[in-house]
């Protein structure tokens, strides 16, 4: 009985080992484009996209993952410091959530 009680025991400490050193789990797929998603349409939507399909005006040009000549760092910076036309978001979002929404963009096809 002792003999089994000492095997179980090892056996547990060495799954505990092996179970501590496994990678923790990565954020689920797309977390970061999701998150980007809901701050575009939070914040970016209302210039650059047509409010109804049917209206002919939008304020801005339409947004994908080729504006800017598809390069994140220009993207980027365009969000965060704005143009004399598009309000600057680098008071309003971290740069973590900037590069979401450029993560986010990299993911909307070419119209």
């Amino acid at each position: 009985m002792k003999h089994r009680i000492a095997v179980l025991l090892l056996l547990f400490a060495a799954w505990s080992v092996a179970a501590s050193a496994q990678p923790a789990a990565s954020p689920q797929p797309g977390a970061k484009e999701l998150l980007g998603m809901r701050l575009f349409n939070q914040s970016c939507r209302v210039c650059h996209t047509k409010p109804q399909a049917t209206s002919p005006a939008q304020y801005g040009p339409v947004l994908s993952k080729t504006s800017l000549g598809g390069q994140d760092d220009v993207m980027r910076e365009f969000i965060s410091n704005g143009t004399p036309r598009m309000p600057g978001f680098k008071y309003s979002y971290d740069p973590a959530q900037i590069d979401a929404i450029v993560a986010y963009l990299k993911t909307v096809p070419t119209p």
